[in-house]
């Protein structure tokens, strides 16, 4: 069964644009992980998800823990990510959700070779093996799947 997987930060999650974000992290401050915005729709996300699903494909996160990294940190910003899921995607019942140490590759999570990756990080969509998209193209490669099914 296809997986479609997506990563978190930077992808759906603009953490990016939270204000003083790094310096929070190396702080080991879990909030930018709580308060980023979401980057997308994510009620169309989210019909969009379900849909999938009812089509027959699982729907995955894998999204890595700070780079900057204590076992109690790991649990709050772990703790973090799975609160905002539950309030920007709360109708979509997640197959797999992967929380895991920063840097760790993200093909290691393929279940099959068709599987799709939604991720900001080139290296990331590069290692994939096999199709990988930027996250601007999230809604537009869903869409595509829908149509084919």
């Amino acid at each position: 069964m296809k997986t479609i997987w997506f990563d978190l930060d930077g992808t759906f999650a603009n953490l990016y644009a939270v204000e003083n974000w790094l310096s929070m992290l190396r702080a080991y401050d879990p909030a930018p992980y709580a308060e980023a915005e979401a980057m997308l729709n994510m009620s169309l996300l989210a019909r969009y998800l379900n849909r999938l699903r009812k089509a027959g494909y699982q729907i995955g996160i894998i999204s890595w823990l700070s780079k900057c990294s204590t076992p109690e940190y790991d649990e709050a910003v772990t703790a973090a990510k799975l609160v905002w899921l539950k309030k920007h995607l709360r109708s979509v019942s997640w197959d797999a959700i992967r929380i895991v140490a920063y840097g760790t590759p993200k093909s290691s999570f393929m279940e099959n070779d068709d599987d799709i990756l939604f991720d900001d990080e080139a290296p990331n969509r590069e290692e994939w093996k096999g199709e990988a998209y930027e996250p601007n193209q999230i809604l537009e490669v869903l869409k595509g799947l829908l149509k084919g099914e």
